[in-house]
């Protein structure tokens, strides 16, 4: 009798590379299979490592087991197949088309009349079908098992990268915390740096480690699926039920739930640590935020710009809060007091022998001048901003140049873009301090000048180039506040100044208060 025609083939054993049958057959994780050889020439001789197949990548080159489940079918199909069996009962010589339920005995029509009389028997065509079904069941079931774990380490290697770069945030976001007190704990940022290396090595180690223990399931996954295989029918249905007798077809028990398994990226306790650092160490260094920007806001005074000296180019609100450049000019009187060749505008009130202070935001603006400037400054000509020419003012050219207009000008650099600007003026000391109102910083500061006439707050708000469309506003200054008793009563003399501080107290006003406190 002629051999039975395989329903696996050697082709389904043949590796994709070397087109012969496997030879030390591997799993990648896409996979496919291939010749232990062929698969480790291939990443050898290329910059990627990747599946030669679907061309998959992978960041790590994966660690390579023969499957010696594999190898030993492959190696079958070098020898040739045995003569299958004929389907005629032995005993009674007669066509075995029955297959009994209770023992999966194979049966002829003898045999179900005289010994299976009161079993549960089908003809062998319907169990076939039934076997086939469910070995199709499974081995969908295994290849979706193999898929989800695929699936499950490209979700953690990318959580792998994705806390690479969250590290790196978190690396470059401590930075602006840090500042406020790097003075006084240099090594504390460096320290920092070594607990996210820490963090972040713990975070690689476990998502290989999780890495590692789904390729081991996806080896067993795939061994299963080649048994699986292997059971695959031909047209001997004697052997195929010999075959799958006493093998267990059900996909293999994994106990392992992977969708509740993560990797913790989140950097953000570390950030919060960070901050609360922060606040730790402002209670011994006031100095460091300078605390005397909120003594400096209880000289605050009201200040609205005077349309009388304004470019006809600039356009004042009507409560006289904002400023803004406009496209096309309108007629306004000639007078001695406005600016005709800049875009300026100066403040209606002048002080003199005074300190004041006020509050400019410049929020999404690229361009701007503020500070102060003499009573009898040139307006009609061309204007250079210095203080032999009366002007003390700083600027903001091109989104990101700040300079000091000092004559040299002065370059000024900043970790965080200003969102508002104080101005304080001391006039009897001769003082012109620039403040980072969000930030308590000071940003540069004109001191030993002399003053002699009124200082007018002066402005541009600059043309409307490279998205300078914002308009320069004058904002109320949020001055200091008054502590009450209970804040006090039963807190620590560093409790009692750190509040102070917050609340908008200097330090000298701090240890008075607390000297007072009972």
């Amino acid at each position: 009798m002629a051999s039975a025609s395989r329903l696996v083939t050697d082709k389904d054993f043949q590796c994709s590379t070397c087109h012969c049958v496997f030879t030390d057959p591997v799993a990648i994780p896409c996979g496919h299979n291939f010749c232990l050889n062929c698969i480790t020439t291939h990443w050898d001789t290329n910059r990627l490592c990747s599946c030669p197949f679907c061309n998959k990548t992978f960041t790590d080159r994966p660690l390579l087991c023969v499957n010696n489940l594999i190898a030993s079918v492959a190696e079958k199909f070098r020898e040739p197949l045995p003569q299958q069996p004929g389907r005629i009962c032995k005993i009674h010589h007669q066509p075995l088309d029955y297959v009994c339920s209770n023992d999966q005995n194979i049966l002829c029509y003898e045999c179900l009349d005289r010994d299976h009389k009161n079993h549960n028997t089908v003809k062998l065509e319907v169990w076939m079908k039934t076997k086939l079904d469910q070995l199709k069941d499974s081995q969908e079931k295994v290849d979706e098992l193999i898929r989800q774990r695929q699936e499950k380490i490209i979700d953690l290697q990318n959580s792998i990268q994705a806390g690479k770069t969250n590290v790196e945030r978190a690396r470059s976001g401590s930075w602006k915390a840090m500042h406020a007190s790097i003075r006084y704990i240099k090594r504390s940022f460096a320290e920092l740096q070594e607990v996210l290396d820490d963090k972040q090595s713990a975070v690689e180690a476990h998502g290989k480690g999780l890495v590692k223990e789904i390729e081991k399931e996806i080896v067993q996954l795939t061994q299963k699926n080649a048994e699986l295989q292997q059971l695959q029918p031909n047209n001997d249905c004697i052997q195929f039920i010999q075959s799958v007798r006493n093998v267990r077809i059900d996909p293999p028990a994994l106990t392992k739930d992977w969708d509740a398994e993560s990797i913790d990226c989140d950097y953000s306790k570390v950030e919060e640590a960070v901050n609360q650092l922060q606040m730790s160490v402002m209670n011994e260094a006031l100095m460091l935020c300078d605390p005397e920007l909120p003594e400096m806001q209880r000289f605050s005074v009201e200040v609205v710009f005077d349309p009388e000296t304004a470019h006809n180019l600039l356009s004042v609100s009507e409560d006289g809060k904002q400023v803004q450049y406009r496209q096309f000019g309108l007629t306004v009187p000639r007078n001695p007091q406005r600016f005709e060749c800049v875009h300026n505008v100066l403040a209606k009130e002048g002080f003199k022998a005074n300190s004041f202070y006020y509050e400019i935001q410049v929020k999404g603006k690229t361009e701007w001048d503020l500070g102060v400037a003499s009573e009898s400054i040139n307006r009609k000509g061309e204007i250079r901003l210095s203080p032999q020419n009366g002007y003390w003012t700083i600027c903001l050219r091109k989104g990101n140049e700040y300079t000091a207009n000092a004559g040299p000008a002065i370059v000024l650099n900043f970790t965080k873009k200003p969102q508002k600007i104080g101005i304080f003026v001391n006039y009897e000391k001769g003082q012109v301090a620039f403040y980072d109102v969000e930030e308590s910083v000071e940003i540069y500061a004109f001191t030993g000048c002399t003053f002699t006439e009124k200082l007018f707050p002066f402005f541009s708000p600059g043309a409307d180039v490279d998205g300078n469309k914002a308009p320069l506003i004058i904002t109320p200054v949020i001055g200091p506040t008054t502590l009450s008793s209970k804040h006090l009563i039963g807190a620590s003399v560093s409790q009692c100044k750190y509040l102070l501080y917050l609340n908008g107290c200097g330090r000298r006003q701090a240890i008075l208060t607390l000297k007072y406190c009972p």
